[in-house]
Formats: structure tokens, C-alpha cells, sequence
């Protein structure tokens, strides 16, 4: 298992031949805060284009558009609490179904009802994607993002893009105030 840093890019089926089918798992752990309301953190992905958008709001697989229609992105459903060890949401993709006019797939985390509920990533620690090798379960790459994050409502966790026939994976970690709105409007998904 390779450990990244921010801005780390890395290729991921070129020392893995035959991979075909991985596991996105994200994770957080919430602090303790005085608002009463629960965290509820959502995953996405957002299947780009070579311009960094969407080319239909079908693109974008989330928790209310659980599977792409290629059949290569599959959100494993959506978990209101955080609550317990490992993964709190997972995105399968399989990289052989991937249509070839996506070129990257951008993977994100936002809270949901963040202004209602004053909440920020300020109040998240803990919060990593990994990649997993879904035929036997072999971690690949994990990437934590340390505590970077104060006012930020939407996170782009990391992206899997296409570069000469190969996936690799960047670790970007940038943080976007105005949630899961920001993070459509950024990559081209009506609202």
C-alpha cells in the first residue's frame, strides 16, 4: 500500500496489471460541536470529460443517481451518520466499463445542509479515500488529508484520470465553500 500527500499523482494500473474493478472508500471522523445537529457527509463522483465537465448531469453519481449509466460507477449508498470504524461511503468503479470520452473521475466529499446546520470541514478529522483492489480486497493507495480545512463545506478528495492508456490517481485535497452547489457549478452540472 502506497501512502500519498497532497498533490502526490501516482500510476495505478500501470504496477497492477489486470486491474479492472476497485473500491473508492472514504472516511471521517466528526468532532464534537454544540450546533445538535448530526454530520451527514456525503461521497460523490463526477465523471469529466477531457474539459474538466460533465457532458450530462448523469455524469454525476451521487446519492440520488446511484449508478452511472455505463455501469462503471456504482455509489454503495448513502450513510447518514459517520457512525463506526472503516469506510463511511464507497464508490466501485470498474475501470473497463469507464466510456472512453471520460478522462477523469473527480471523487468528493460535502456536508450536506452545511449552512442550515453551521457545520464545516473544520469539524471533520480524520478524513482519507483509499483505493482497494475489489477482486481481493488489497489496499492500493490511501491518502489522508490532515487537518487542512477550516470554513470549506465540499472537498475534492482525489481524481482517477486517463493518461496513455493508463488510470492514475492524483491526491488533491482542495476544499470549496458552498458545498455540493459549488462543486456542480465547478464541474459543469445544472442546479
Amino acid at each position: 500500500m502506497i501512502s500519498l500527500f497532497k498533490g502526490q499523482k501516482i500510476d495505478l494500473t500501470k504496477g497492477n496489471p489486470g486491474l479492472k474493478k476497485i473500491l473508492v472508500g472514504l472516511g471521517w471522523d466528526t468532532k464534537k460541536y454544540d450546533g445538535g445537529y448530526d454530520f451527514d457527509l456525503d461521497a460523490a463522483a463526477f465523471l469529466l470529460g477531457g474539459n474538466g465537465k460533465v457532458q450530462s448531469d448523469y455524469d454525476f453519481v451521487f446519492y440520488n443517481n446511484l449508478r452511472h449509466s455505463s455501469g462503471a460507477v456504482q455509489h454503495m449508498g448513502d450513510n447518514l451518520t459517520g457512525a463506526g470504524e472503516g469506510d463511511d461511503e464507497q464508490i466501485t468503479v470498474d475501470l473497463s466499463k469507464v466510456p472512453a470520452n471520460i478522462s477523469k473521475i473527480a471523487f468528493t466529499v460535502t456536508i450536506h445542509e452545511a449552512d442550515v446546520r453551521k457545520q464545516n470541514f473544520g469539524q471533520v478529522s480524520n478524513a482519507y479515500i483509499h483505493i482497494l483492489d475489489q477482486t481481493n480486497g488489497k489496499e492500493l493507495i490511501r491518502y489522508d488529508l490532515g487537518e487542512d480545512f477550516s470554513v470549506e463545506t465540499a472537498l475534492v478528495v482525489g481524481e482517477l484520470y486517463r493518461q496513455g492508456g493508463e488510470w492514475k490517481f492524483n491526491a488533491i485535497g482542495s476544499g470549496f465553500k458552498g458545498g455540493l452547489r459549488a462543486l456542480c457549478l465547478n464541474f459543469g452540472v445544472n442546479v
